[in-house]
């Protein structure tokens, strides 16, 4: 019989993951939330709704986490709801979301204390492979649990890495992460830079694209200069720059020196600052055209 399969977090990322683990055979108990479709949409699947983190967890073997980042983390394990308070001992709790590590092993100790067992499984992609279950996960625990829940993850993973104990995997995304947006900012910039030199986003992307420096990050931010659509790359600028505080965190932890990581983290602190925290991260090429005295690309293609 299959495991029980707790999610709590079933947005963009969340549902697609908790759709394939559902459609896979997993019973699954998702947490109740303010926005109504997505649970209403896994509850047609044949997933159950809890009100509560706690009663979610007495009723699981596993419970999946995708939230914002640490503080919601936090919130949904601790506290008299909370994961915690269920005294589920046995119980596995995997946090996909791009959490601090800081935090992470605190939770681990915590979790550990109270019989259970915290994993740290954190995603790259996007929400279209999160539907399709072709997500890249990169996780942080021992061996034996690792057994136990890789045939989990592969309903959703199309890519899992194990790269040790707790914490690593956090970290690891937390690199990832600034590659990626630093590949954001480095496109932005280039991009205005490129349209101020009188050149067009179509001949900028007529090279790009078509040349060592395409990459799956450029194919999906490139899309939004180039063609207005906001569905391929939805990440938002409030995630990307909570990101890079994490990581601008754990680089003056273990005191590492990130000259390039503080200018592209203060890329996305300028663009939420401004009032744009919810938009997208291929939007930031427009943010920074309008640095740079240009209009938005969109307005070359009308």
């Amino acid at each position: 019989m299959k495991l029980t399969v707790g999610f709590i977090g079933v947005g963009l990322m969340g549902h697609g993951m908790a759709k394939n683990l559902v459609t896979k055979g997993h019973p699954l108990v998702v947490l109740g939330h303010r926005k109504r479709e997505p649970v209403e949409h896994l509850k047609s699947l044949g997933a159950t709704e809890a009100t509560t983190p706690r009663e979610l967890a007495a009723q699981c073997d596993i419970v999946h986490l995708c939230v914002t980042g640490s503080p919601q983390v936090e919130a949904n394990l601790r506290g008299p709801d909370g994961v915690m308070a269920s005294g589920k001992r046995g119980l596995i709790v995997i946090d996909c979301s791009t959490s601090n590590p800081v935090s992470t092993l605190a939770l681990g100790a915590e979790l550990s204390a109270a019989g259970m067992t915290l994993v740290d499984a954190p995603l790259s992609r996007t929400p279209v492979e999160a539907e399709a279950g072709t997500l890249d996960t990169m996780v942080g625990c021992d061996d034996a649990t690792f057994k136990i829940i890789e045939p989990v993850l592969r309903c959703w993973a199309g890519n899992v890495v194990h790269l040790g104990p707790l914490g690593l995997g956090h970290k690891m995304k937390l690199v990832n992460n600034f590659v990626a947006m630093g590949y954001a900012a480095l496109f932005s910039e280039a991009l205005a830079i490129a349209r101020k030199a009188g050149l067009t986003v179509e001949q900028f992307h007529s090279v790009l694209g078509s040349g060592r420096m395409r990459s799956g990050f450029y194919d999906t931010f490139i899309q939004w200069s180039l063609a207005g659509n906001e569905n391929a790359h939805k990440f938002t600028i409030a995630n990307a720059h909570k990101d890079m505080r994490y990581l601008a965190s754990m680089a003056n932890e273990i005191g590492a020196v990130n000259n390039l990581q503080t200018l592209v983290k203060n890329s996305f602190a300028a663009m939420e600052a401004a009032g744009d925290s919810q938009k997208y991260v291929p939007m930031l090429a427009d943010f920074i055209a309008q640095l740079n005295g240009l209009p938005p690309a969109a307005a070359e293609r009308r």
